[in-house]
């Protein structure tokens, strides 16, 4: 097998023997994951105010470099997270790694703790000074609300466009031999998708329900039924992004008798 296969391989492999072993410690990997791109996003909505106080052009730059050291974070701690198990289990499955079935079964249950960790990492900030103070400009209200008056179409194409920059990054982390080379592109990689304002799933939990517990009111569209609703169109549309055009193509253009991998 070329490295791109041995890698998705032996992720499956992890990931399934983990998920056998004990759902409490792959549902603890998980929450972790939310937890930690919920540290960034919570840290990246106060550094964005602040600077917008002085230079507010600044303020989309700062948020979208803050949140992207979250993935830097789900990486080097081993965290789980469901839109990088897209690619991982998709091009797994494809590969005849792991069953249809049970990579569903463990990307369904990923995504259910990456919400509780997000969730409890939300609730969390929202005791803080920072948190208690917010207002209702705060980029994080400007944001969930931008994010929740788009249409279901914008939310699937930028849900793919979303996480093919994550499995790009996650590509690189994986296949560069170089260590120092890997944080700089996953940092690149992360960044443009959040400074186009894609959607992703995982942040989105992180966003939405650190406004959720805030003590702003009257936040248009926050309601259960469209935050839902968002949610789904963004999970298939991420699926699409990072399982079939990242990892199933991959997969695809690896399985060849040439010598030329990819």
């Amino acid at each position: 097998m070329n490295p791109f296969q041995e890698k998705i391989a032996a992720a499956c492999a992890k990931k399934e023997a983990l998920f056998d072993e004990s759902l409490g410690r792959y549902a603890l990997r998980s929450m972790f994951a939310g937890a930690f791109l919920t540290m960034s996003t919570a840290v990246g909505v106060i550094g964005a105010d602040v600077i917008s106080t002085g230079i507010p052009a600044l303020a989309r730059y700062t948020f979208a470099f803050i949140f992207a050291f979250g993935l830097a974070y789900v990486l080097f701690f081993n965290g789980e997270l469901a839109t990088s198990n897209m690619m991982y289990l998709t091009a797994g499955a494809y590969q005849k790694n792991i069953t249809w079935k049970k990579a569903i079964t463990i990307l369904v249950y990923c995504t259910v703790f990456n919400f509780v960790g997000a969730t409890i990492l939300a609730w969390l900030f929202n005791q803080s000074f920072s948190y208690q103070n917010l207002s209702d400009t705060s980029f994080l209200v400007n944001a969930v609300q931008t994010k929740l008056a788009k249409t279901d179409w914008q939310n699937f194409t930028e849900g793919i466009t979303a996480n093919i920059f994550v499995n790009v990054a996650i590509m690189a982390y994986i296949l560069i031999k170089e260590e120092s080379a890997k944080l700089p592109i996953v940092i690149s990689a992360i960044f443009m998708f959040v400074f186009l304002v894609n959607e992703h799933l995982v942040a989105n939990f992180a966003s939405f329900m650190l406004a959720a517990f805030s003590h702003i009111e009257g936040i248009k569209g926050l309601n259960i039924l469209n935050v839902l609703r968002q949610w789904i169109v963004v999970f298939f549309g991420n699926w699409i992004g990072g399982g079939v055009i990242i990892g199933i193509a991959y997969a695809w253009l690896n399985k060849t008798k040439t010598k030329h991998i990819d």
